[in-house]
């Protein structure tokens, strides 16, 4: 596929999560396009601040490789192109959607256990 990250050996389930979800843009990149049935690429920088173009492109790249979400391109004149979730990457909410619940359960678990942690302190 010519990818580093995609051509790497994997071993567990684990790794390959990791490998398709585990950057620090590509989960808030699938939580805005499970808001909007479409989005443009400017609209996605517009949102996530702080990201690159080059980020933002990389990661919409891996997410298309791993058929998490469709690209259209539109032969239009200036270029248009839009972003979707396929339905592999639909399947994806409802598990994220528990994830988050998790977190939130576990900082309110580790928050009750050691107030220090969330103001800083060690």
């Amino acid at each position: 596929m010519g990818n580093k990250r995609i051509d790497k050996p994997l071993t567990t389930p684990v790794q390959y999560l990791l490998q398709v979800l585990g950057s620090k843009w590509k989960l808030p990149i699938l939580c805005l396009l499970s808001k909007k049935e479409v989005v443009r690429f400017n609209e996605l920088k517009r949102e996530l601040a702080g990201i690159t173009n080059m980020s933002l492109s990389n990661c919409l790249q891996e997410l298309v490789c791993y058929k998490i979400i469709n690209r259209v391109q539109y032969l239009e004149i200036p270029p248009r192109v839009e972003y979707s979730l396929t339905d592999n990457g639909k399947s994806l909410l409802p598990i994220l959607e528990d994830l988050d619940e998790w977190v939130n359960k576990q900082l309110e678990i580790n928050y009750e256990k050691a107030p220090e942690i969330e103001q800083g302190g060690s």
